[in-house]
């Protein structure tokens, strides 16, 4: 009997040795498993125009690697489609745009979308192809502007600062063609990115910053431009949008601080010679 005792002891004290083992192995696959999942880099989707946004997103990305975010950038040639992707959420923010175009688009699209920082400024010129120098404008010469309502009411006070036209009292950068009292010059509007294209058949074009490098514009070239250091550098200072609320999300503060780094004001200040100015 007393063997017969020893022996179920024996045996049941191997099967708890046996069942320890393996419930410690299955701690150590979920404990691998969960150490795994962490080392997993956070997918950030950020829409950018090409030039120069996505440009500066590419310095950004060794930066947040480090940080665990994988930069995935998404290329758009337009002003409407980057909002209104990040709005849908297939974007996780965008970087192309200043803060007056994301406030009349939110306005006319019923939208909440909001920003972290204003990262760069684009002074918009006046360019032409067939031209050295502003008197040589000659009446009823046809000059583009871009046709969206922020952009374009700075390209009215680019040429009002020309001479080439004269703006209705007070209306400044929120001038619409309607504002044009005098003027030397035809104003034809046109999609922003259309305008490089159309300056062979146009005597000049007023083109947004970003336009003008991607067409191989520089800032000598222009005949008439937004002064770097003037209110225009502060009220049409690029932004980082997000969807309102999002402000407090991890990846987005590292993104915001990425793009503030050292590294990137270096990269605007070789790269784009005054094209493109960094506001922090």
């Amino acid at each position: 009997m007393k063997k017969k005792l020893a022996l179920l002891v024996t045996c049941l004290l191997s099967l708890s040795l046996v069942l320890v083992g393996c419930g410690g192995e299955k701690k150590e696959q979920q404990d691998t498993a969960g150490s795994n999942a962490s080392n997993e880099a956070k997918v950030l989707k950020v829409g950018a125009t090409p030039v120069p946004h996505a440009e500066i997103l590419k310095i950004v990305k060794p930066i947040l690697e480090k940080d665990g975010i994988q930069l995935e950038i998404v290329e758009f040639n337009d002003y409407v489609q980057p909002n209104l992707a990040l709005n849908d959420k297939q974007l996780d923010a965008n970087y192309f745009q200043h803060l007056p175009y994301l406030e009349e688009f939110n306005k006319q699209k019923g939208l909440e979308l909001s920003y972290t920082a204003k990262i760069h400024f684009e002074p918009m010129g006046l360019f032409s192809k067939k031209l050295k120098a502003v008197s040589e404008f000659k009446e009823g010469d046809k000059i583009g502007i871009p046709n969206d309502p922020t952009n374009g009411g700075r390209a009215l006070a680019v040429l009002e600062k020309a001479g080439l036209l004269k703006l209705k009292e007070g209306v400044g950068i929120t001038a619409t063609v309607r504002d044009i009292v005098e003027k030397k010059v035809e104003v034809v509007e046109l999609e922003a990115a259309q305008l490089p294209r159309s300056v062979d058949d146009l005597a000049g074009a007023v083109i947004n910053g970003n336009f003008a490098v991607q067409a191989n514009f520089v800032p000598t070239d222009a005949l008439v431009a937004e002064d770097a250091q003037s209110e225009a550098a502060d009220t049409f200072g690029n932004i980082l949008a997000i969807r309102k609320g999002d402000e407090n999300r991890e990846e987005i503060k590292k993104l915001t601080e990425a793009l503030k780094s050292a590294e990137v004001k270096k990269f605007i200040e070789d790269n784009y010679k005054g094209a493109v100015v960094a506001t922090f």
